[in-house]
């Protein structure tokens, strides 16, 4: 959609010519002479953006919009409307119908030209972003591709460490990177083999000295990434298994050398994977994870931390009981998925 052409709809030829002459040596142009042609030729082309005619017979411009703005396919593509009433009460009726912006006639061919411009440069923003977020996610469950702990674990530590970092003062924008970050803390996994990570019982010296090595993996896959979440991430992966006693890994680093995002995804990541079943170890009731976290205040974890953890217990259970009728959810509908696969292959057989 960002690299479609722009649709232009008015009903009136000189206009569609006057447009035309004005924006073709810089984009691509496709043409509606009314709103239902407008609608028709939106999903043939999936245009950038459409510059669109308030007063036509039929469909107006307002209604044309609201069409456009109902639909999942066309949603998301910038509306212009392009008129000659632009009196507060037309431009108030524009935006409600879901319109982005204004352009008065007679239309000035530099306004117009900047103002497509920036609101093209904002869709090219937003899809860039889509696929930003889609790239950390994908790295935050290929980290636990081989792992026995897939599911929603990564997802529903990330939610606890924000709960965490925002009762720890952080910004929202912070605490919104971090919930972004957090995932990616195992990436490293992805070298660790298979046989080590699903072992069904403790491993032994060699295995674990295998096993510690991911944190580093994690750091060199994550610090060539451009961004903060990047960085963030990559500062994470290599760090949340630091303790504050100074007797974790890579570096037995202690106190407060150890950044401050990983000190919370320690203890997010250790709190959610004391409640998970292992192949060596049932799941914790959530009052036993509570008091592992609380006897493990200025050890393994920042004293300060874990009190702030405790002051938020209740978020935290009402975070994991959301996480859990999402799972409960999942879990019917590939039951009813299942259902329905073997039912067709019943029908298929009959004669």
């Amino acid at each position: 959609m960002a690299n479609g052409p722009l649709l232009i709809v008015d009903d009136e030829p000189q206009n569609l010519a006057a447009l035309r002459e004005m924006l073709r040596d810089e984009f691509r142009l496709v043409f509606a002479r009314s709103g239902e042609e407008a609608l028709a030729i939106v999903r043939r082309h999936l245009p950038s953006l459409i510059l669109l005619d308030v007063e036509m017979p039929g469909l107006d411009g307002y209604e044309t919009c609201r069409r456009l703005k109902a639909d999942p396919l066309t949603e998301h593509i910038p509306v212009l409307f392009v008129t000659g009433r632009t009196g507060p009460e037309d431009e108030i009726a524009g935006f409600e119908a879901g319109g982005e912006d204004y352009l008065a006639k007679p239309v000035n061919p530099v306004v117009a030209r900047a103002r497509i411009r920036a609101h093209l440069s904002l869709v090219r923003a937003s899809r860039l972003d889509e696929s930003y977020r889609s790239a950390l996610a994908m790295l935050g469950a290929a980290g636990h591709y081989n792992d026995n702990d897939t599911g929603v674990h990564i997802w529903r530590m990330a939610a606890y460490a924000r709960a965490l970092a925002a009762q720890l003062g952080w910004s929202e924008s912070s605490c919104a990177l971090l919930e972004l970050a957090a995932p990616m803390h195992d990436t490293g996994k992805i070298g660790i083999p298979s046989n080590i990570l699903r072992k069904p019982g403790v491993l032994d010296a060699g295995e674990w000295a295998v096993m510690k090595t991911h944190s580093r993996i994690g750091w060199e896959i994550l610090h060539r990434g451009l961004g903060s979440a990047f960085e963030l991430a990559a500062e994470i992966a290599l760090r949340h298994h630091e303790k504050w006693d100074g007797s974790g890994y890579p570096d037995g680093l202690s106190g407060e050398d150890i950044p401050e995002s990983a000190r919370i995804v320690a203890i997010a990541d250790v709190f959610d994977a004391l409640t998970m079943v292992r192949p060596y170890k049932h799941a914790w009731s959530l009052a036993d994870a509570f008091a592992w976290i609380e006897h493990s205040r200025g050890s393994h974890f920042d004293a300060g931390m874990v009190d702030a953890f405790l002051d938020i217990r209740p978020e935290i259970e009402m975070i994991r009981q959301s996480w859990a009728e999402k799972e409960a959810e999942q879990a019917d509908h590939q039951v009813n998925d299942s259902s329905s696969a073997l039912s067709a292959q019943g029908d298929a057989s009959r004669p």
